[in-house]
């Protein structure tokens, strides 16, 4: 059974779950599509094109599923897309895609704490954390796992890699690799999430690999090319390696060094 306050909005054609709360003043647009158990608090709104999974706390003035303030926009029908077991809390902001069919995505088992801004077409992993304040722009990818601290941010098109920490007030300007902990507004590479991996169940050897890897990249001073080299000769060949290596080569605006 739901429970909608007397004061909810709910346009016609929204469809909502089972066990659905929805708070004072609480706004839900027509296209509006809500899991069961998810509960919104007290004067969020939730429009466009949107999806939220089962189970999502969605906490007092959020605004989810508004416009894309890309200027690029010319019409269609982009929107929103969140997991299951999310929590946004206050003031938090994901704006829809930009372009017809185009989707902002947020994953499962995420927290973006108040005043977060996710921008259009960003793609948001499972498990991940977004602190006060903190705001990408769009198009910015953000892997599984990682963790932003507060007022931080990410130029647009900036990917940040798996399990990766970005420490507060740091600025994203090139992609920051999987495991690594990068800080400071003049972005730098401060060491690698060794606590972060551990409690994520990866193994020793693989910890002891990205330790040795993140030497050969940031401690060794060589030419990229050559640490890529050097690491896929030197270092055990673990899925974690693997990944960084990928990362690496694939990064089209270049890496954090």
């Amino acid at each position: 059974m739901n429970t909608i306050h007397s004061t909810a909005i709910v346009e016609e054609g929204a469809e909502l779950g089972a066990g659905v709360k929805l708070g004072a003043y609480s706004v839900i647009g027509p296209d509006v599509k809500i899991g069961d158990q998810t509960e919104v608090l007290a004067h969020a709104v939730i429009d466009g094109n949107t999806t939220i999974g089962n189970e999502c706390t969605i906490h007092p003035f959020a605004r989810i599923g508004g416009a894309t303030q890309d200027l690029k926009f010319d019409g269609g029908t982009p929107g929103v897309i969140v997991g299951n077991n999310t929590v946004l809390r206050e003031c938090v902001t994901i704006n829809a895609g930009t372009h017809d069919g185009e989707m902002t995505e947020v994953g499962s088992e995420c927290l973006l704490m108040a005043y977060s801004h996710v921008a259009h077409a960003c793609k948001i992993g499972n498990g991940v954390i977004i602190a006060n304040g903190t705001q990408l722009a769009g198009d910015v990818i953000v892997e599984d796992f990682a963790i932003i601290e507060g007022l931080a941010g990410a130029v647009q098109f900036r990917r940040i890699g798996k399990m990766a920490f970005m420490g507060a007030y740091t600025k994203a300007t090139k992609d920051v690799p999987p495991f690594m902990i990068a800080d400071g507004l003049n972005i730098q590479i401060r060491g690698f999430n060794k606590i972060g991996m551990a409690r994520r169940g990866i193994p020793e050897k693989s910890i002891t690999s990205v330790k040795e890897a993140y030497r050969i990249l940031y401690r060794k001073k060589l030419p990229l090319a050559e640490a890529i080299e050097t690491i896929e000769n030197e270092v055990t060949p673990t899925p974690e390696i693997r990944y960084l290596l990928d990362f690496i080569r694939n990064s089209k605006v270049g890496i954090v060094r």
